[in-house]
C-alpha cells in the first residue's frame, strides 16, 4: 500500500531464473534495453505530474467565505484565493515572503524552498493575518511578511487542538494532559494511567502512533476519550537489522481468534472547573471497534463519537467484536449515565458507510432526532429516527444506489448535502456525484450534472462548493457552484498537451461479467504507448481484493496510476478489476465472499482474463501474471496456488497470507469470529496460503519488509516454510528496514518487479542493474 540512496536489501534467490525455452511465448525472445526502461520510467507520477497544466487542489475554506486553492502550470504551483461573491481569484498570500521565511528558518537544513513549489497543506485566518501550514511547521503571514508560529511547548508529544484553538490535549506516561497553546503551561488531566492501560492511546495493533484519540466538545470544555486496556493483549516483536546486538521493537498487537483483545473504557473529562474531573460512563468496557474501519478511528478522527452542541450529552456507537451489531447510545456528560437508543444487527458485518472511510450517522439532539445509515435494503441509505424512542420517522434516501458520505446539514432548512454513487443511469456506477435532499421529504436533487467522477469540497455554511470533475481519460475541470448546483465560475480547465506530447496514453475502461454471468464488473486497461494490435502481449493483473476497497486506484484523472502504465510500456497489457466482494455496489455484491476471504475475488479475475482474451486477439492469456501488495500479496499467492494453470508468474508483496497471523479486527469483521468445530478444525482452516503451497507450478516471488508493523513478516515466512516442505522453487526478497510501505526501497522493489515479469512472461532479459530514482 503505501531515491538516490537505497537501504540495504537481503535477497534469497532459491532457484535460477526460468530459461527462455521454458517460457510460453508467441514471439521470439527479445533483449530489453535501458532505453525501454527509460520509456517506462517517464510514465511514473513524479515525471508525468509536472506535465499537466491547470490542475487544481483545494487547500481549504476560510471563515470569511473565500476558498484557497493551488493551481499548477508549467511545473510550477501558485496559490489563489477565490471570492464567491465576485467569482474572481487573486493571489492568496505573498508566496515570496513565505518562501523567504521558510528558508531563513531552515537555513543549512537541506535544499532551499522554491517560491513556485511551496509545500502548503492548510490555511486559516487569524484576525487580519493568515496562518499557513507547511511541511514542518506553520507561518503567520500579513502585509508585513511571514514569520514562524512559535510553539510554546515543553514536550514533543503531538497535540489534539481544541475547537477554540486555546488548548491541546496530549498523552504523556499513559495519562492525558492539556497544554495552553499560548503560554505552554501544562495540566495533568488523569492520574491513574499505567503501562498498557492508558488514556486516549492510539493502538490498533496494525497501526500505532503517539496521537491522542479523543473528541472535544464544541465549547472546548470537555473531552470524550477512553482508557484503553491492553494488559492481556498479546505482544508483537520485530527485530531490527543493525551492527552488533539486535534491537527489538515491541508493542501490543491483538490477533484474530485471541481470547483476550484490546478493550476501551469510555470516559468524559470535564475541564470547566478549577480541577479537571473524570467521569466514567456507566457501562461495561467496550470493544476496540468502530463502524468505519478496522480501528476505533476513521480517516477524519474518532467519528463514532459526536457531541451535542451544548456539551451536555454525547452520542456514540458500540460495535460488537464481530461487527454484526451496532448500538447507538447517548451519555450524560455530567453523570456518566448511558441510554441505549437503537440497535441494528446484520448477518454479515455492519458499517456506517459503504466504503469504510467515514460515518454517515448523525446525532441531532436539538431536534430530538438522529440520522442512521443502513444497507438493509441491499443499498446504503439514510433514515431519520426519533431520538427518544429510536423509532423510524422516515427514509430520507432510497433506490438502487449508495449514499457514500454526508457532507453538510443545514438544521434551519432541514437540508442534507451528500455524496453518492450509482444513482444516474448509464454511468459508471463508481462515479461520485453530489446531491441535496430534504430531511422531511422531497426528491434527491443532482448538483453535479457532468458524466464524470466529482471531487467535492463544500464551504462550512453550505452556500458553495468547489467541484473538480474528470474521468481517467479526460482532463479535470474545476468549478465553483452554489448550494443548488448553479455554476458560479470556472477556476481552471486542465491542459494535457505537454503530457500527451511526452507520449502519455490514457488507460481504457472496460466491463466484463462477474462469476454469476450477470453482474457487470468494471476495470481499467493499460497498453504500451507503442501498442501494435498485430502482436500478442502477455497480460498482468494488478490486484487488491478488498473487502474495504478494490483494485482500481481512482476513477478520476491521474497522470499515473501507480506503475501500471510503466509496466505496460515494457510490453504488457496491464489490467485492474474490482471483483465481487468489494464495496460501493450493493450489499450483496460486497458480501459475496464474506466468511471465505481466501476467495480474494479470484473467480472474477480469472473469468475476466478469459473474457478479455476471447474479445481481443492481441491478449495472450497463456502468459498471465499477477501482482499485489498487502491484501493483494495474499491474493497473488492464492492465485498461484489455486489457479496454477492460469497464472504463470506472481509477485506477492507483504501479504497477510494467514489472517490468524494478522490483527483481530480485520479478519473478524470480514470472515467472522473464530469458531472451533468438533473435528478439530475451525472456520479459518484452509483459509491460509501455506495450506496450498504444494500446488505451485509457475514462478512466485515473495517480498516482505522485516520491520513491517502492519502485516507481520512471519505471515510470508509461513508460506516460505510450506514451499520448502513441498520442495517447490520460488524467489524471496526481504527488506531489512522496510515497514509495510517500502519507503526508500520502493523504487528498487518496483524495478525488480519489472525485471521479474520481463524474464518470466516476456522471456526476455532486462537491462542489468537498471537504476530507478525519484525526481529530486
Amino acid at each position: 500500500m503505501r531515491a538516490n540512496s537505497r537501504l540495504a536489501l537481503l535477497a534469497f534467490c532459491l532457484v535460477a531464473p526460468m530459461t527462455q525455452a521454458q517460457v510460453p511465448s508467441a514471439q521470439p525472445p527479445v533483449q530489453l534495453t535501458a532505453a525501454d526502461y527509460d520509456r517506462a520510467v517517464k510514465t511514473l507520477g513524479d515525471r508525468t505530474g509536472p506535465l499537466v497544466d491547470g490542475m487544481v487542489g483545494v487547500i481549504g475554506w476560510l471563515d470569511d467565505g473565500s476558498v484557497v486553492y493551488r493551481e499548477s502550470a508549467g511545473g510550477k504551483t501558485r496559490f489563489l484565493r477565490l471570492d464567491p461573491a465576485t467569482g474572481k481569484s487573486a493571489a492568496a498570500f505573498n508566496a515570496q515572503a513565505l518562501a523567504d521565511a521558510m528558508n531563513q528558518a531552515r537555513a543549512g537544513k537541506g535544499a532551499p524552498v522554491k517560491v513556485d513549489m511551496l509545500p502548503v497543506s492548510g490555511i486559516k485566518r487569524d484576525g487580519a493575518a493568515l496562518v499557513i501550514d507547511v511541511r514542518g511547521g506553520s507561518y503567520r503571514c500579513d502585509d508585513k511578511g511571514c514569520a514562524p508560529v512559535a510553539a510554546a511547548k515543553s514536550g514533543s508529544e503531538p497535540g489534539n487542538v481544541s475547537p477554540d484553538g486555546k488548548r491541546e490535549a496530549f498523552i504523556r506516561d499513559w495519562n492525558l494532559w492539556s497544554r495552553d497553546v499560548a503560554s505552554g503551561k501544562e495540566t495533568q488531566l488523569t492520574f491513574d494511567g499505567k503501562p498498557d492501560y492508558g488514556y486516549a492511546t492510539d493502538n490498533a495493533g496494525w497501526k500505532h502512533t503517539d496521537d491522542a484519540v479523543l473528541v472535544w466538545s464544541a465549547d472546548s470544555k470537555k473531552i470524550a476519550t477512553f482508557q484503553q486496556d491492553q494488559r492481556k493483549t498479546r505482544t508483537m516483536t520485530l527485530v531490527d537489522t543493525n551492527v552488533g546486538a539486535p534491537k527489538a521493537q515491541q508493542w501490543k498487537y491483538p490477533f484474530a481468534g485471541d481470547k483476550d483483545v484490546t478493550m476501551i473504557e469510555r470516559v468524559v473529562i470535564d475541564l470547566a472547573g478549577a480541577t479537571p474531573k473524570t467521569v466514567r460512563l456507566q457501562m461495561p468496557p467496550d470493544q476496540h471497534r468502530s463502524t468505519c474501519a478496522d480501528d476505533v478511528v476513521c480517516d477524519g478522527g474518532w467519528e463514532d463519537v459526536q457531541w451535542a452542541k451544548d456539551g451536555k450529552t454525547l452520542a456514540f456507537i458500540s460495535t460488537d467484536r464481530g461487527h454484526k451489531s451496532a448500538t447507538l447510545r447517548v451519555a450524560d456528560a455530567a453523570t456518566g449515565k448511558v441510554r441505549d437508543v437503537y440497535t441494528e444487527t446484520v448477518a454479515t458485518q455492519y458499517q456506517s458507510a459503504p466504503a469504510l472511510a467515514s460515518v454517515n450517522w448523525r446525532y441531532l439532539p436539538e431536534s430530538n432526532e438522529f440520522i442512521w445509515f443502513s444497507q438493509k435494503s441491499n443499498w446504503g441509505h439514510l433514515y431519520l429516527h426519533d431520538l427518544a424512542t429510536g423509532k423510524l420517522k422516515r427514509q430520507i434516501t432510497s433506490g438502487d444506489w449508495n449514499v457514500t458520505q454526508i457532507a453538510n446539514i443545514d438544521p434551519a432548512s432541514r437540508t442534507l448535502w451528500l455524496r453518492g454513487v450509482g444513482r444516474e443511469a448509464g454511468r459508471d456506477p463508481y462515479f461520485v456525484s453530489y446531491y441535496k435532499v430534504g430531511m422531511d421529504g422531497g426528491d434527491v436533487t443532482l448538483l453535479t450534472p457532468e458524466n464524470a467522477n466529482h471531487t467535492i469540497t463544500p464551504s462550512a455554511d453550505d452556500k458553495y462548493f468547489v467541484d473538480v470533475y474528470s474521468t481517467i481519460s479526460t482532463a479535470p475541470v474545476a468549478v465553483l457552484r452554489d448550494g443548488n448546483g448553479r455554476q458560479v465560475s470556472e477556476l481552471a480547465r486542465a491542459d494535457l498537451a505537454r503530457l500527451k506530447a511526452a507520449g502519455w496514453v490514457a488507460p481504457e475502461s472496460f466491463t466484463v461479467k462477474a462469476r454469476d454471468g450477470k453482474t457487470d464488473l468494471y476495470g481499467q486497461m493499460f497498453k504500451p504507448s507503442n501498442f501494435d494490435p498485430n502482436k500478442k502481449y502477455p497480460i498482468v493483473t494488478y490486484i487488491y481484493p478488498g473487502p474495504q476497497v478494490g483494485s482500481i486506484r481512482s476513477r478520476s484523472f491521474s497522470p499515473a496510476q501507480g506503475d501500471n502504465q510503466a509496466l505496460a510500456e515494457l510490453g504488457f497489457i496491464v489490467i485492474a478489476i474490482d471483483g465481487m466482494g468489494t464495496p460501493l455496489r450493493s450489499k450483496a455484491f460486497q458480501d459475496a465472499y464474506y466468511g471465505n476471504m481466501a476467495d480474494n475475488t479470484l473467480p472474477d479475475q480469472v473469468g475476466a482474463l478469459k473474457q478479455l482474451a476471447a474479445k481481443y486477439p492481441w491478449i495472450d492469456a497463456t502468459r498471465a501474471g499477477i501482482w499485489g501488495h498487502s491484501g493483494g500479496g495474499n491474493a497473488t499467492a492464492g492465485a498461484m496456488f489455486h489457479y496454477p494453470d492460469v497464472y504463470k508468474a506472481g509477485w506477492a508483496e507483504s501479504g497477510n497470507h494467514d489472517n490468524l497471523t494478522y490483527e483481530d479486527d480485520w479478519a473478524e469483521r470480514y470472515h467472522g469470529l473464530l469458531e472451533k468445530k468438533a473435528d478439530g478444525t475451525t472456520n479459518y482452516t484452509g483459509q491460509d496460503n501455506a495450506a496450498f503451497a504444494k500446488n505451485l507450478k509457475g514462478r512466485l516471488m515473495l517480498v516482505h519488509g522485516l520491520m513491517d508493523d502492519n502485516v507481520p513478516p512471519q505471515s510470508t515466512l509461513q508460506v516460505v516454510d510450506a514451499l520448502m516442505k513441498a520442495n517447490k522453487d520460488f524467489d524471496l526478497l526481504l527488506l531489512p528496514h522496510a515497514r509495510h510501505g517500502y519507503g526508500a526501497d520502493s523504487y528498487y522493489v518496483m524495478r525488480r518487479r519489472w525485471d521479474f515479469f520481463v524474464k518470466n512472461l516476456l522471456g526476455a532479459e532486462p537491462p542489468k542493474d537498471y537504476l530507478v530514482a525519484p525526481v529530486k
